[in-house]
């Protein structure tokens, strides 16, 4: 057995493990529950757990390229994404001036068909743009990066959650929310939410708290709580797709998918050579922006009152086929 096949066996039993375990929990259990954990990990235990590996990881000048590879993604992907709505709009202006057109040649009168009933509402542009930005680079970015590249070069993929899709999410997210929501009430809460985020302040704190010496004991405590951790946000992950009831935009979200987790990763971890980021360091990046749409993109969509069913069905196909996008991201970027 290869170790590209071992890296992938040492992923997916536990990622398909506890998911799949999350899945079968969550339609048993009640709904209170995944509440319930998921409260718990963001106020303690993914806090938790970015103290603990902040301790193991390998904190190089370089690891500073990752929040800057984050925004780089997250703006080429919203670019590319917006070409794709303004490419598509045109095209369907064009078609339906052609079927005018014909008509009006087939009755013999001056007047219009009737317009394009395809074109994309407002809400539905802002959730396709969503769906392309922001990725779950915490509760499954996490747990990959740690499987794929180690404890060593974990500080990559937590710099480049923190620093940039935390930041993209209620920043840029927001913003676009905004701008194509037809709601908007909650801009104010959701600018409290990044403000009060514990992710962002144990980042700052686990900085600082990594110097400090501490008992072997104590320091065998932080690890295990850590990899807790990232066991019940697989857990978690589970739950939460077993709650998604939505199948439909499978095509938009697809073409929303193919931007965030193909082309994106691929042309910027090509980029990130150019930079002398390669390796582990490089794979890390990679891997981050390979994740699918945040459960982020569904909280801001429903407080913005965006395309809810396409940001659903985005979550569903994305979780699902970045099992199948695995193997070619560690085949083109070894570690």
């Amino acid at each position: 057995m290869s170790g590209l096949e071992i890296s992938l066996l040492k992923l997916y039993i536990p990622l398909v493990g506890w998911v799949g375990l999350g899945v079968l929990l969550g339609h048993k259990l009640p709904r209170a529950i995944p509440l319930f954990l998921g409260k718990f990990l963001f106020w303690i235990g993914v806090p938790l757990s970015i103290v603990s590996f902040l301790r193991q990881t390998d904190l190089s000048e370089s690891v500073w390229l990752a929040p800057v590879a984050a925004w780089t993604a997250m703006l080429l992907g919203g670019g590319l994404a917006w070409i794709w709505i303004r490419g598509r709009s045109h095209w369907e202006h064009r078609q339906q001036k052609a079927v005018n057109s014909r008509i009006q040649e087939n009755s013999g009168q001056h007047r219009k068909g009737r317009s394009s009933k395809t074109n994309w509402s407002k809400p539905t542009q802002g959730s396709f743009l969503l769906a392309a930005i922001v990725g779950n680079t915490g509760y499954l970015g996490y747990p990959v990066s740690l499987a794929l590249v180690g404890p060593q070069y974990f500080a990559w993929a937590i710099f480049y959650d923190t620093l940039g899709s935390t930041l993209g999410a209620y920043g840029l997210g927001v913003a676009l929310a905004a701008r194509f929501g037809m709601g908007g009430q909650g801009q104010r809460l959701l600018v409290e939410a990044l403000l009060k985020n514990p992710a962002l302040w144990s980042f700052w704190f686990g900085l600082g708290f990594r110097v400090i010496p501490l008992p072997v004991l104590v320091e065998q405590v932080l690890k295990g709580c850590g990899w807790a951790v990232i066991a019940l946000s697989l857990l978690l992950l589970g739950m939460r797709l077993s709650q998604l009831t939505s199948w439909q935009s499978v095509k938009p979200a697809s073409i929303s998918l193919g931007i965030k987790m193909l082309i994106v990763p691929l042309v910027v971890g090509l980029g990130l050579s150019h930079f002398g980021v390669t390796g582990s360091p490089q794979l890390a990046i990679v891997l981050q922006m390979s994740m699918p749409p945040a459960f982020a993109t569904l909280v801001i969509a429903e407080a913005y009152n965006l395309d809810r069913e396409l940001t659903v069905t985005a979550l569903a196909v994305g979780s699902l086929g970045l099992l199948l996008m695995l193997p070619m991201w560690l085949w083109l970027f070894p570690g």
